[in-house]
């Protein structure tokens, strides 16, 4: 017997397949174009659904006994679907521009605080509701005709099941769903103008959806008894793979984007969580909730260095057949050491996210001579993060959040370096995870339990998480990286008028 996970991404999904004890077989991915120009962020929701069926059909070619198929996605991104889920019109992106007015109409009709105690975010035209006003005073004939409001997730669902259902997590990225009652909320709606019974049901994460339909046999090859999960937001699933499931650890997502989620054993104070824009968003543990305090550019700093910067030390890194990442590390530690680098760096290539949540900051870089080099600015890139991780941790610890160890996913999670920077900046132990894609194996680890294939998380969590390397904070480095932080979170108050927005 074999369980599946599916993950759809922003620009690509992928299938990945486990044996009933948890162990990594196979995976597939396809990726789908994006359209961006100045009028708009869209995606043709027809490639994502063609695509999802090429991955697991990739998969059951291979595998012809899945019985466990679990779904996750990102979240905001939204579409109006016929009654048989037909789309009506390409999909806005969280990223598309339209909608801000209507965000501040609806803030206007409510109150930005009032809203943000119901759903746990502060407003902001990225979530489904604002594009949903756009798109019905824009798009009127659209919207007339709709019987569905899809997101991903719950679009997938019921394209592979028939069933219109949406997990809580995935439901509160719309900014319309009543974190506290776990239920739509019809004063949101109201004050929108939307018709609220076009959404899908919301159900708990890790809910049973159904079995397949023949229309999915026949594009598939999955078994017609497979059953599909609904499983939840990605980084809800990253915090399940990651095995964390009470305050005492967060999550440190050290992929493209850098994502720092802690655990909540209770509903935190929302007007704490508001100040620093930090999302609050139910977890798969009933009365736990966890928060993402993010950074748009984590690895994706480092990989513009590399791009950028070090093309030299690209070939000599394959020359000598080591990655140019370790190359670039190597080259600093002969030089300085462990000493914390001169060059300090703003990471807001992309934007700010939390806790500013400003889309006009620029990154910078303080500190360059005609001496610095590719190495020097390359760990100024890793230090950077870092210290924006910990800006958040800091923003963070008015809301009761306690938690004192990380435990560390995603590709930057196999630098020994940058894992030892960031234990030695936030002061606390980090340790390394084997899996890479903590998403798919959380996604995988619900689906397990749905089945009956483990009794419950922590025996999931004994099957599929599996901690590598331990890092442990130095106190002479943490006082070093102290005094750095104090003039680093100086930067952007400095830096931000000197930009235009």
């Amino acid at each position: 017997m074999k369980i599946a996970g599916l993950d759809i991404g922003t620009s690509g999904c992928k299938c990945t397949v486990f044996d009933e004890r948890g162990k990594f077989l196979d995976k597939a991915y396809r990726d789908y174009p994006v359209k961006r120009n100045l009028l708009g962020h869209e995606i043709d929701i027809s490639n994502v659904m063609e695509a999802v069926y090429q991955v697991v059909r990739e998969m059951t070619a291979i595998h012809d006994d899945i019985m466990g198929l679990g779904v996750t996605s990102f979240g905001e991104t939204f579409v109006l679907t016929d009654e048989e889920g037909n789309p009506l019109h390409p999909a806005m992106l969280y990223t598309d521009p339209r909608g801000r007015q209507e965000c501040q109409n609806l803030v206007a009709s409510l109150g930005e605080k009032h809203i943000a105690e119901i759903t746990g975010v502060r407003p902001h035209e990225m979530y489904s509701i604002s594009k949903l006003m756009w798109l019905k005073h824009n798009m009127r004939e659209i919207y007339n005709l709709a019987k569905h409001v899809f997101l991903m997730e719950d679009y997938v669902v019921f394209h592979l099941t028939g069933k219109s259902q949406i997990d809580y997590s995935i439901a509160s990225r719309t900014m319309a769903f009543d974190i506290k009652k776990l239920v739509w909320s019809k004063e949101i709606f109201d004050a929108a103008g939307i018709d609220i019974t076009l959404m899908s049901e919301v159900v708990p994460t890790g809910t049973f959806a159904g079995n397949i339909t023949e229309k999915t046999v026949r594009h598939t090859g999955l078994r017609s008894d497979t059953r599909i999960v609904s499983i939840s937001h990605d980084q809800v699933a990253a915090a399940v793979g990651a095995g964390v499931f009470d305050g005492n650890t967060a999550v440190d997502g050290a992929g493209t984007v850098e994502c720092l989620t802690p655990i909540y054993d209770a509903l935190p104070d929302i007007s704490e969580m508001y100040k620093g824009y930090f999302a609050v968003v139910p977890y798969v543990i009933p009365g736990k909730y966890v928060a993402y305090a993010f950074s748009y550019t984590g690895g994706a700093l480092a990989q513009w260095c590399v791009d950028t910067m070090a093309k030299s030390e690209k070939e000599k890194a394959k020359q000598i057949g080591i990655s140019v990442h370790e190359l670039l590390e190597g080259m600093y530690q002969e030089e300085h050491g462990d000493e914390p680098g001169s060059i300090m760096v703003l990471p807001h290539f992309a934007g700010a996210a939390t806790p500013y949540m400003d889309t006009g900051s620029k990154g910078a870089m303080l500190g360059l001579t005609t001496d610095t080099t590719v190495a020097e600015i390359y760990r100024g890139c890793m230090e950077g993060v870092a210290l924006e991780m910990y800006l958040n941790y800091k923003a963070l610890q008015s809301s009761g959040v306690y938690f004192n160890k990380l435990n560390a996913t995603g590709g930057g999670a196999k630098s020994s370096v940058w894992m030892q920077i960031k234990s030695d900046i936030l002061n606390m132990p980090v340790t390394s995870l084997k899996t890479v894609d903590a998403g798919t194996v959380g996604c995988a680890m619900l689906i397990g339990i749905a089945i009956g294939l483990f009794k419950d998380l922590q025996d999931a969590a004994e099957h599929m998480v599996e901690e590598t390397v331990t890092y442990i904070p130095r106190a002479e480095m943490h006082e070093k990286y102290s005094e750095i932080f104090n003039r680093y979170k100086k930067i952007y108050e400095a830096v931000r008028p000197l930009m235009s927005s």
